[in-house]
Order: C-alpha cells, then structure tokens, then sequence
C-alpha cells in the first residue's frame, strides 16, 4: 500500500479504527467520543461504524471514566479512554497513580492493566483556563506509567497501534495544535520500538532534543540557524518514559552541545531529568552547559498572552546561540 498524507487527527482516527476492527477487546470511551466524534473529531465515525457498545459516551466524571476502564482491563479488555483537554486529567489523577500504575507490581506482575488513556495536551489554539496545559512530567514522574507523545501523522498512527498493543497502562499525549498538520502514513510500514528516540534532521554543532508540537519548531529553528552556517540535529524524542537517554547521548557525543525544549513548563519539567542525566553521561563531551527553553513557572496565560508563553522560535534560537558562544 503506498503512504497516504494525512492530518495527524486523522491518522490517530485510522489507527484506532484498525484496533477496533482487528481486536473485539478494544473500546472506545469519553465524553462526547461517540456521537459528536470528538471535540477535534479524533474518533469520528467509529461509533457509527463499530456501535455504542465499542464506542462509548461516556458521563462527565473523569475519575469514573478511567475507573471503569481500569474493570475493563481486569476483565481481558483494552480500553482506550479519552480525556476531553489535558487540564480534565486531574480528577481521575488518584485512579492514575494510585490504581492503574501500581497494580501490576501491587500483583506480583500477575494481573495487567492495557490501558490507554488520550490526552490532547498544550497550547495555541486560544483556548480558556484549564485547555492547553502540558502535565506530561507529572505523569513520567510516576513508575507504571508509560509516557509518549508523537509529533507527526505517521508516528501518531503507529504509535498508537503499539500503544494499545501495550499490556502496561500508556499516556498518550496527542499535542492538538498539530492535529491538522499533515504528512505522509504507510500503513504497511514496519515501525521502531514505541519508546525509541528518532533523528529528524542531522547536524554537527548542537543537539535539539523535544517531543510533540515543539518538534515542527525545532525544526523550525534548524532551518534559520542553517542559514547562518550553523548544522543543527533535531532528536524526536517520542516518549517521556521511559526515556530513550542512549540515543540522546550519541547525539551530543557528536555534538557537544544539547539544548532541550518543551512547551510545560522548564521548572522540574522533563528537560531538567534529561539535563542532569546528560551532563552525568556526557560530561567530558560537553562543551557547554544543556540547557532548556520551556514555558514560565506560571499559570497558563489567557489566550492573548500565550505567544508569549510559549517557546517559540526566537527563544528556541537564543538559547542556540547561548550555547555556541561557549
């Protein structure tokens, strides 16, 4: 089959209609995921193609939602739940952390839990309080919890598959202002390993390292510092636990310069565990400080101010030129 180009909401769609028709034990569950097909209309048509008991609305009761899914589970299901916008996490963090990370170890290894939970997560999209916040670090803080978040169409399909083929519990952050972008999907590809960090464009000077809606901007930035003579490689990251350090490592041993980049917020954010794990690894292949360009330790802003909350691609290029001047 050729590769076919698509938005990244689409290509989510796709992989959870192949789960569905290819597994009895998937379900679908969230508010509005049925008939409305979503917020972003991630999961349109699936309930009118695979009905109400495979694709379920669900109340408005997050804690509920992932309690349920978590029965399912014990039962044999694979339940993929869907919360409605990352800051709708919260009430079902206690059934996250307390319940579906644990029970595995809590059981000797003898019971799991394959259970995915979608987060449509981060910013720029203006939207109000409590829509485009990036919890992500508190969730790979957990032991339990798989972490990922992919940056283009083709990853997010795939990773997806692998996701629900998972029989550990997976966050699967979707970064919603990329919903629309488009890229190519073969869906008889054969994919790396879900946690697995990628090369997205090669360099020589210094290393970018983000996951999810920063990728495109690191990209971005790569693109103007070539312009000035300066070879910049941008590393997916692709999943925030576990973490893929030994790719990141080579990088910099190439390198000898990482900067590292997020939309959450740079205190205790990912990039401060990637930092002090690099510079542990790496120390005498540093040639400058790894540092991080992420969102300020504040509340997410009105939608008016978030451009400048959001690390664009003038605070990712500074933090380049930073690290150079060393």
């Amino acid at each position: 089959m050729a590769a076919e180009k698509m938005a990244l909401a689409k290509a989510i769609n796709e992989s959870l209609r192949t789960a569905l028709d290819t597994d009895p034990k998937v379900l679908i569950m969230g508010e509005d995921v049925g008939k409305l097909g979503g917020v972003f209309r991630v999961t349109d048509g699936l309930q009118k193609d695979f009905g109400e008991d495979r694709v379920i609305d669900t109340p408005l009761a997050e804690s509920g939602i992932v309690g349920t899914a978590i029965g399912l589970a014990l039962r044999g299901y694979r339940p993929v739940v869907e919360i409605q916008f990352d800051g709708f996490v919260f009430p079902a963090y206690d059934q996250i952390v307390t319940q579906l990370a644990k029970m595995h170890a809590r059981a000797l290894g003898k019971i799991k839990l394959p259970v995915v939970i979608r987060i449509p997560y981060g910013g720029g999209i203006g939207a109000v309080e409590h829509h485009s916040e990036s919890p992500e670090a508190l969730f790979a803080h957990v032991a339990g919890l798989k972490v990922v978040s992919p940056s283009n169409a083709s990853d997010a399909y795939w990773m997806m598959q692998q996701a629900i083929q998972s029989n550990d519990p997976v966050i699967f952050f979707e970064p919603k202002r990329r919903y629309w972008d488009k890229s190519e999907v073969n869906k008889d590809a054969i994919p790396g390993p879900l946690h697995k960090a990628v090369v997205a464009r090669e360099g020589s000077d210094l290393t970018l390292v983000a996951y999810g809606p920063m990728v495109k901007v690191c990209l971005e930035a790569a693109a103007a510092a070539q312009e000035e003579g300066k070879s910049i490689e941008v590393l997916d990251l692709r999943s925030m636990s576990p973490i893929d350090f030994d790719s990141i490592q080579a990088s910099v041993e190439k390198t000898r310069r990482l900067v590292v980049v997020h939309e959450a917020p740079v205190f205790l954010g990912t990039g401060a565990e990637i930092a002090a794990r690099i510079t542990e690894r790496c120390f005498y292949h540093l040639e400058a400080p790894v540092l991080r360009v992420g969102g300020y330790h504040a509340p997410y802003p009105p939608a008016r101010l978030e451009d400048e909350y959001l690390p664009g691609l003038d605070r990712v290029l500074d933090a380049v030129d930073r690290s150079l001047a060393y």
